[in-house]
């Protein structure tokens, strides 16, 4: 529950910041259970190291991520491309919380912005269900410029899917 509170809250100074209404923010979640401790899980996710995994392990999605600027850390720029005949986007990371398990990243440029989103975040929550099984939450916030609402525009949440589909298969064949 208070992660849930943080995240809103979160959300809401994003918001304000770039004047989107709260009310407009659609969410799409994606989980995926993870047969190890949520430490091992969150040691993967918090830095670069899922970026590289996935971008070994998905090149039929994924054609480069480039590091623009940073090591990882808050304030990393990443710039993602995907296979020819898709899209590219740039993210930054903006929330870091090893306490909490909890990484966000927001969108620059393009991916769902480039087909009327006015903001996309990203957020991964790395959740202890019990001391030997976590949970990979992926959830992208974003909201659609007034103008094009009624085309619906939506980001993909299944690149996120396949992601934690592959830092379970990843971690559990390392555990």
């Amino acid at each position: 529950m208070l992660k849930q509170i943080s995240f809103v809250f979160f959300v809401l100074l994003i918001g304000c910041y770039i004047r989107v209404n709260c009310e407009e923010l659609k969410h799409l979640t994606n989980e995926v259970e993870v047969n190890v401790p949520a430490n091992l899980t969150w040691e993967l996710y918090s830095h670069l190291g899922i970026s590289k995994l996935a971008a070994q392990e998905l090149k039929h999605v994924i054609q480069r991520i480039q590091v623009l600027k940073g090591d990882g850390g808050v304030g990393t720029v990443l710039k993602l491309t995907f296979v020819p005949g898709n899209s590219s986007y740039t993210e930054i990371f903006n929330v870091i919380d090893d306490q909490k398990r909890v990484k966000v990243a927001q969108t620059l440029e393009g991916g769902c912005l480039e087909i009327g989103c006015s903001i996309q975040l990203v957020r991964f929550d790395i959740i202890e269900k019990y001391p030997s099984k976590s949970i990979i939450k992926s959830d992208i916030a974003y909201a659609v410029k007034k103008e094009f609402q009624a085309k619906d525009p939506k980001p993909n949440i299944q690149c996120l899917a396949a992601v934690a589909q592959v830092a379970k298969y990843y971690l559990e064949r390392a555990n």
